[in-house]
């Protein structure tokens, strides 16, 4: 009897196995499903593809699309800022964020910051960690071939050339060098997070019991700064902060 429940297991196991759908087929199904505007199956389907453990940019914009259209903003909203994670310059992602965030109710302020500290992280999220290290790399090969070219060039012009162009390469390479590592510390250290409840509100201590500071929407970004049990101490953009329970956001990361 043991045996026969055992090789019955096997079986079943066998069968859950090859009955299993690859990426590629689930990707196939969930995109077939979008264009019929079965939404639901699209979600369920790219879900899973998730859940494999596999991600790009463009599964986390259809991910966030079919959402949009199921009416569930916050879930697209936590998607699409998954896709610029992975490519901080695409225009579709963008374009559908920015749509997704005039269905958000809460129109919060922006913190203002010191313009140049506003142009240099503006630049910095254009590219992601790989590209700058990229860069970083090319600006140090530039860096090296102009100081040969001072080192070995006997004309004062291509010598003054060449040290110019060490001094440039230098600070290009620092400045790229320096991106990278943000980018790089921003996407090891994720604290971005979406609401995701209806209406969430937010308390002056991590206690269901305490006082009700302000209320946040779905589809709200919030940054979480700390946590403690079934709450998270978060920051929005205009400064504000408080614990909200962790079951009304989503970490984007």
């Amino acid at each position: 009897m043991k045996r026969y429940l055992f090789v019955t297991a096997i079986l079943l196991a066998t069968g859950l196995h090859a009955t299993a759908q690859t990426p590629e087929q689930l990707w196939e199904s969930a995109n077939t499903a979008y264009i019929n505007e079965n939404y639901q199956e699209a979600v369920k389907d790219y879900e899973s593809i998730r859940a494999q453990g596999y991600e790009s940019d463009q599964l986390y914009l259809n991910l966030g699309n079919a959402y949009f259209k199921r009416g569930m903003t916050g879930k697209a909203i936590v998607n699409y800022n998954r896709a610029l994670r992975l490519s901080p310059s695409d225009e579709d992602v963008l374009y559908n964020l920015g749509i997704a965030n005039t269905y958000v109710q809460d129109k919060i302020d922006v913190v203002p910051t010191f313009f140049v500290h506003r142009w240099m992280a503006e630049l910095r999220s254009g590219l992601t960690s790989n590209a700058w290290a990229g860069l970083s790399l090319i600006c140090f090969s530039a860096m090296l071939a102009a100081l040969l070219i001072y080192l070995l060039s006997g004309g004062v012009k291509w010598r003054k050339a060449g040290f110019y162009g060490v001094l440039g390469m230098i600070a290009l390479f620092i400045m790229t060098a320096i991106f990278a590592g943000a980018q790089r510390k921003i996407l090891m250290r994720p604290n971005g997070a979406i609401i995701m409840s209806n209406a969430a509100p937010v308390k002056s201590s991590p206690d269901r019991s305490s006082k009700d500071i302000f209320v946040l929407h779905e589809g709200t970004k919030v940054t979480v700064k700390d946590s403690l049990g079934d709450f998270r101490e978060i920051i929005i953009s205009d400064g504000n902060k408080g614990w909200i329970e962790a079951s009304a956001i989503e970490m984007i990361d």
